[in-house]
């Protein structure tokens, strides 16, 4: 007995053979997309080591800063400066009578930064580098500046250009500007390999 040949099964739907093989391969690799942008995403929610660090003392080598260079450390998220200061910038720090705390008397200061230099180390100064008007950062102006908000006899030191605060080399602000104190001295010692730690000190402060 003859059988009639088998007919074709006709597209699922109406929908061209090849179209439905397209869609097919465009899904999977849609899916497989989605899959790829997923993991970063989520792994993204897990803690960086930067924000497993935020809070912990950090070290650096204070001997790469050059006279009169002035480098920045993170720390608590906040930019602190480590600023090598010249003869110059030392000697400019004697003798300023407008100051508004100038042997830094007010509670926020560590023991260490009530002399006139107001650091460990006379030459390496130590500072975070935020107002403490309202935290914005200072820039550093030089002696001899051209800037029009220092005075013509400006010795050199930080100005805010925020609301005008200005400070000098120990950052010891000046009277009757916005910043209520000097800039803050977070904790740090010296190492015995010379290097510095910031976030600690010997009296246990963090």
């Amino acid at each position: 007995m003859s059988h009639a040949p088998a007919l074709p099964l006709p597209p699922e739907s109406g929908m061209d053979p090849e179209r439905r093989t397209w869609l097919l391969a465009t899904s999977a690799m849609g899916v497989a997309a989605t899959a790829a942008v997923v993991v970063p995403f989520v792994s993204s929610f897990a803690p960086s080591e930067r924000a497993k660090a935020q809070g912990a003392a950090v070290t650096m080598d204070p001997s790469v800063v050059e006279p009169g260079e002035l480098k920045t450390v993170e720390w608590r998220g906040q930019p602190v400066w480590v600023l090598r200061r010249t003869p110059e910038m030392l000697a400019s720090l004697e003798g300023t009578s407008d100051l508004a705390d100038p042997a830094s008397e007010k509670e926020q200061q560590p023991d260490y930064a009530t002399n006139t230099h107001r650091s460990i180390k006379p030459e390496v100064f130590v500072t975070v580098g935020i107002c403490t008007h309202l935290g914005c950062s200072p820039v550093t102006l030089p002696q001899g500046t051209a800037n029009p908000s220092v005075p013509a006899d400006w010795k050199g030191g930080f100005f805010c250009p925020c609301h005008g605060s200005t400070f000098d080399f120990a950052g010891r602000v000046f009277r009757n500007k916005p910043a209520p104190t000097n800039l803050v001295v977070p904790p740090h010692k010296y190492l015995a390999d010379g290097s510095l730690l910031i976030g600690e000190d010997d009296s246990g402060a963090a």
